[in-house]
């Protein structure tokens, strides 16, 4: 099969990691993969995996833009090549673009919904949504459903899975060498990866760590992630006087390094689709502490793979993470249920295999 993924760009994000995972999965179950962007800092990691990247002008959030029309002409030529068989979308634009791809080219469609979107007008009236619509959790279901009417047997609900062979859970020799790499000392170490973006609610972890560092002041926080918000976080850090505590670092391609650097992960969410970086801390055998939104549920089973608490609760975050500081056992406990959950339900290849068989059903709707 010939398939062509479209998509706004290949920096760091949940989308581009979800691609870096399934990509690389379809071209090893025997696919030709095709990748058409704008391009970015991780197309040389897809192209190492064999990944045909296609450079297209799709750099744009509008869904009325002559970048959409564009990118349409030279992926209409660029077919003539490569014989596309399936066009599957990942973002709103790439939507509608991937819309139009079809009708001009006859070839089936499909999406993903990462998440949760507003509930604009043109959205409603033309959701481009393709024969099938997966939703990367029950939560993201509900939303298409509820929200946009999008019938329940068109939509598909794939998990995003994990290469569960990249993560390790790492000795504490090892934790050690990364804290001390990192310039973040001895103590007990918290984190999160994940953009700077309010929707994530680091204010509120950040919030948290004044209380934490009252029992214990040589804590770190450490915020991996880039950003609109990071202003707003750091005049956070400076009015709650945390800034010596709270570590501030870039996007990373490879998270394993700096996730054998923390104790905790944690991911204070207002909303989630399902979370991937929570996924890969997981996979790494981190004790996890969430908010209980959106997919995060579908993840944690409060007390046995991860601790939940209600979003925006400061108070409860400090709370959970002084208990699993002060509990190496139980940390370690949450930490190798989390990673069997990930290896059992959320593998690489179940994702890629589930995928194939919306890919099928699309086909087999066309014939």
């Amino acid at each position: 099969m010939n398939i062509l993924y479209l998509t706004n760009h290949l920096n760091h994000g949940g989308i581009t990691s979800y691609l870096l995972t399934l990509s690389p999965g379809m071209k090893k179950a025997g696919h030709n993969v095709f990748l058409a962007s704008s391009g970015g800092e991780l197309e040389g990691a897809f192209k190492q995996e064999g990944i045909i990247c296609i450079n297209i002008p799709i750099d744009t959030k509008k869904e009325l833009s002559l970048k959409i029309l564009s990118s349409l002409f030279k992926l209409s030529a660029e077919n003539k090549r490569s014989l596309f068989q399936i066009i599957h979308a990942q973002t709103r634009t790439t939507q509608v673009l991937g819309c139009l791809l079809s009708r001009r080219l006859k070839i089936p469609y499909l999406s993903t919904c990462h998440g949760f979107f507003r509930r604009r007008l043109l959205r409603r009236l033309y959701g481009c949504w393709g024969s099938r619509v997966i939703a990367i959790s029950d939560s993201v279901k509900e939303h298409l459903q509820n929200d946009f009417k999008v019938k329940p047997e068109d939509i598909a609900v794939i998990y995003n899975g994990i290469d569960i062979v990249k993560f390790k859970a790492g000795s504490s020799e090892e934790g050690a060498d990364k804290k001390r790499g990192l310039g973040l000392g001895a103590g007990p170490v918290a984190g999160i990866v994940a953009r700077l973006s309010d929707v994530k609610g680091h204010i509120y972890l950040i919030e948290a760590m004044k209380n934490i560092l009252e029992e214990f002041p040589s804590a770190k926080l450490l915020i991996v992630g880039e950003g609109r918000e990071k202003e707003r976080l750091l005049e956070g850090c400076r009015r709650l006087g945390v800034s010596d505590s709270v570590i501030f670092y870039p996007c990373v391609a490879d998270t394993r390094e700096i996730l054998q650097a923390m104790d905790i992960f944690v991911m204070p969410s207002l909303n989630e689709g399902l979370g991937l970086g929570l996924m890969e801390a997981m996979a790494s055998g981190l004790p996890v502490v969430a908010s209980a939104v959106g997919g995060i549920k579908d993840l944690i089973s409060d007390g046995k793979t991860g601790l939940l608490v209600e979003p925006k609760d400061s108070a409860g975050l400090a709370d959970k993470i002084k208990g699993l500081f002060r509990d190496p056992e139980r940390r370690k406990s949450l930490g190798l249920n989390a990673r069997a959950l990930i290896a059992q339900d959320f593998a690489q290849d179940r994702m890629v295999s589930q995928t194939e068989g919306a890919y099928l059903q699309c086909l087999s709707k066309k014939r």
